[in-house]
């Protein structure tokens, strides 16, 4: 590996990714309001209300911490102030610790996927008019909606099974889908208010959440036990039930599923996972690019073919052992990004110690920009730079997708893992406590 420069950059010209951020937030605000009755098709100047202006920003998930990095989407990607995602964690651990099974979990999650931590923040988004935070919160099993005036919890839903986990906004950003991962289930929800809307079964271990089409659908990915040491290629059968679970997301009926372990033999490749991790879309949802348990690269699968295409082996670092029990959570790659013109992916190579920037056409990597225990990849809020978490140094990194260089850095909370695009009231400052 070689160490990228963080060299001064000039603005090229885009493609209109830099307006991409303020007319999703437009058209969020606007639908948003739509919806609450605070503003209506028609009306006149004398009872028209405006609607409170937003920011765009970015929330990072500190998972160890329990709080959430509120920093610029793009740019030098500064802090803005921070929120504390558990203002209610004397309450949770006393209700935790009444309850044998409630607390067998939690110690699970704190001795397994936590590394000896709790996990408490995992996925994190805000509601369309700004005002609230919403997070999964692992270890609590739950999600919440978090006052960003006050610092309080507006709503919670505790999902069966008592760990939640990845989640996913749909495209009008009112609706949210929560992997229940210890029940095989996922949620939807009503961003703003927390009812349930309805629910899914999926395979062992729901994981990443996608919704595509226009929100018409929803992908779900479920990865199996990767809590536990079976790694050997032979122990496979261990892992359980691991496939995709595509559901019309009208009706929450499943439409398709998808088991890569036959995509994977036809393509040639028994020999990896078919736990699929985090992936990405095309723009025209055409293809999908995802990562497996224990590789080092990533795969293309052709959705009208339904067949793997093409394969990416990327470098390993020569530090980083073979042993797949060192694999956190049997991730060796997890954290992916496309920019939005879908020319470039992002890669985190998690255990290897970099992150890279992968020619979508030709599959030829970038340098590799030295980053610790990247978790996490996504895009600014300018669609410019690909933004990864680094969760073995507390620190956001952004990387240019057009030159493959390292362009900012900004330290963080304990262990950040998920960074999402957010909206927050233009003249915002971090609640009190």
């Amino acid at each position: 590996m070689h160490a990228a420069s963080t060299p001064a950059r000039t603005a090229p010209a885009r493609t209109g990714h830099s307006s991409l951020g303020r007319r999703r937030l437009r058209t969020i605000a606007a639908a948003a309001a739509l919806a609450a009755g605070v503003i209506a098709p028609a009306v006149s100047a004398n009872t028209a209300h405006a609607a409170p202006a937003l920011r765009e920003v970015m929330f990072v998930g500190n998972n160890w911490d329990g709080t959430a990095d509120v920093i610029n989407p793009s740019g030098d990607f500064a802090g803005i102030g921070r929120v504390n995602v558990v203002p209610d964690k004397v309450e949770r651990l006393a209700a935790i610790y009444t309850n044998p099974i409630n607390l067998a979990v939690y110690l699970g999650i704190r001795a397994t996927a936590g590394e000896g931590h709790d996990q408490l923040v995992d996925d994190l988004y805000s509601t369309p008019d700004g005002s609230a935070l919403v997070a999964s919160r692992p270890s609590f099993g739950d999600v919440v909606s978090i006052s960003l005036t006050t610092g309080k919890v507006n709503w919670r839903f505790p999902v069966a099974g008592y760990r939640s986990d990845h989640m996913a906004v749909s495209p009008d950003g009112t609706k949210v889908a929560v992997s229940a991962s210890l029940s095989k289930t996922v949620y939807v929800l009503d961003i703003n208010t927390g009812r349930q809307l309805g629910s899914f079964s999926t395979g062992d271990k729901p994981h990443e959440n996608i919704w595509t089409d226009g929100g018409a659908y929803i992908w779900n990915m479920s990865i199996g036990n990767v809590e536990t040491d079976f790694d050997d290629p032979s122990m496979d059968w261990t892992k359980g039930d691991r496939h995709i679970t595509v559901v019309d997301a009208s009706t929450y009926k499943v439409v398709k599923t998808i088991d890569m372990r036959s995509r994977l033999d036809a393509f040639g490749r028994k020999d990896l996972s078919n736990a699929v991790r985090p992936a990405v879309f095309s723009p025209d949802f055409s293809k999908l690019y995802f990562q497996v348990s224990y590789f080092n690269g990533f795969l293309e699968y052709d959705v009208a073919t339904d067949k793997i295409t093409r394969i990416k082996t990327l470098p390993k670092n020569p530090a980083t052992s073979d042993d797949r029990t060192t694999f956190v959570n049997d991730s060796r790659h997890h954290g992916m990004s496309m920019n939005p013109d879908g020319s470039k992916l992002c890669i985190a190579g998690t255990m290897d110690d970099y992150a890279t920037i992968v020619d979508r056409a030709s599959l030829q990597e970038g340098p590799l920009v030295p980053a610790s225990k990247p978790y996490w990849a996504t895009v600014s809020g300018d669609g410019r730079d690909c933004v990864i978490s680094e969760s073995g140094a507390d620190k956001v990194t952004a990387i240019d997708f057009a030159t493959g260089q390292k362009v900012a850095s900004v330290p963080v909370g304990d262990h950040p893992q998920r960074v999402r695009i957010a909206h927050i009231p233009a003249d915002w400052t971090s609640p009190a406590g």
